[in-house]
């Protein structure tokens, strides 16, 4: 049974009115915390320099997927994606150039995928997409429609109108995979169709 405020001398009064502001002071601060941690776990999960995830976040996104598969055989797909064009802007336009490309093409995937994917930057000019419960024919649609949004959309950088395309390569995340396999699955199916594109390309000019 509590003590009526009436009876409790004036030191005692203050002593609990310090006591509760500390215990509110404590509380905020404890929020403040918090919310500086969050801060730090984001950024250590995004890419130095693009709002995407950084390869070690991703990786984590394409382990979640796969944990997925196991419990509930609900196979998503993973997309490896690499500029083409990207060093001709660095060589022509300079580093700066470069970055404004990757921003934009981030900022294109970003835009163009839901919520439960995951869109990474693997390193230098390469990205990639966890497509949440999506099978293999439709993540190769959803791809190739990425990369047209990526070709008919150009920036501007000091004045000039850039372009950069990109090609790209699935690969199913189904139970009994690991993160890595599949990226480099996924990273051998972009290269694959990187080097029959280049093969069209000089026949053309042949």
């Amino acid at each position: 049974m509590g003590v009526p405020e009436s009876e409790l001398t004036p030191n005692v009064q203050r002593a609990l009115l310090s006591l509760m502001g500390e215990v509110d002071q404590l509380r905020k601060e404890t929020e403040r915390l918090r919310g500086r941690v969050r801060e730090l776990e984001s950024l250590a999960d995004h890419d130095v320099l693009l709002p995407v995830l950084n390869r070690r976040a991703f990786l984590r996104e394409v382990s979640k997927a796969l944990a997925l598969a196991e419990r509930h055989e609900a196979p998503s797909s993973l997309v490896y994606m690499d500029l083409n064009g990207f060093k001709d802007i660095n060589d022509r336009f300079g580093h700066a150039a470069g970055d404004a490309a990757l921003h934009h093409v981030a900022g294109l995937l970003a835009a163009h995928v839901r919520e439960t994917d995951a869109v990474g930057r693997l390193g230098g000019d390469e990205f990639g997409l966890v497509l949440t419960l999506t099978g293999h024919e439709g993540a190769q649609a959803k791809a190739q429609e990425l990369v047209d949004i990526i070709e008919t959309t150009p920036f501007v950088h000091k004045g000039h109108e850039l372009n950069v395309g990109a090609a790209w390569g699935c690969h199913p995340l189904q139970a009994g995979h690991k993160a890595e396999e599949a990226m480099a699955q996924a990273d051998a199916a972009m290269y694959a169709r990187k080097q029959a594109q280049k093969s069209r390309a000089d026949r053309r000019q042949a």
